[in-house]
């Protein structure tokens, strides 16, 4: 992915001095230019087209804006709710992520969705056990987290 970054700059910079142009503008049309010819030439470059990496970056922090809204609104109907009547647990989340850092994104993600709570990570990193302020069914809760979270980061780092 580097790699293509690079060769896109300088796709951009070339552009520049042939349109004899130095200005931010004639700097991304050559960057569009580049983009396009990496997207054509794309089979004969090892790693995949690295735009689809930025789509999966952007679809991430779209998901959890998301989720913390619909968070939010959760917790507010709970605490102005006249009878408190939720169910708080703690549960183990078993993971597919392997690197430290996918798991680490995932527990700070959770953590900062509200009514979750990241509480420890497993000896072998095959689980994580959350604290949820209310969790009605387990089963749901951990294929929502496994199908969004978990979804998505798989996405951006493989």
């Amino acid at each position: 992915m580097p790699f293509q970054i690079l060769l896109n700059i300088i796709i951009a910079v070339m552009w520049m001095f042939l349109s004899e142009t130095y200005n931010f503008t004639s700097f991304l049309v050559g960057y569009i230019i580049g983009i396009l010819m990496l997207f054509v030439l794309q089979r004969f470059i090892p790693d995949t087209f690295y735009i689809k990496r930025v789509f999966s970056v952007v679809k991430l922090i779209m998901l959890f804006v998301r989720e913390l809204l619909l968070s939010n609104i959760d917790i507010v109907k709970l605490a102005y709710k006249p009878n408190l009547n939720i169910q708080p647990g703690i549960f183990a989340l078993p993971i597919d992520l392997k690197s430290n850092w996918e798991i680490t994104l995932l527990a700070n993600l959770i953590s900062l969705t509200p009514g979750t709570l990241s509480l420890e990570i497993s000896e072998d990193y095959s689980k994580i056990y959350i604290h949820a302020m209310d969790v009605p069914d387990v089963e749901q809760s951990i294929k929502d987290i496994k199908e969004t979270f978990e979804k998505a980061i798989m996405e951006v780092t493989r």
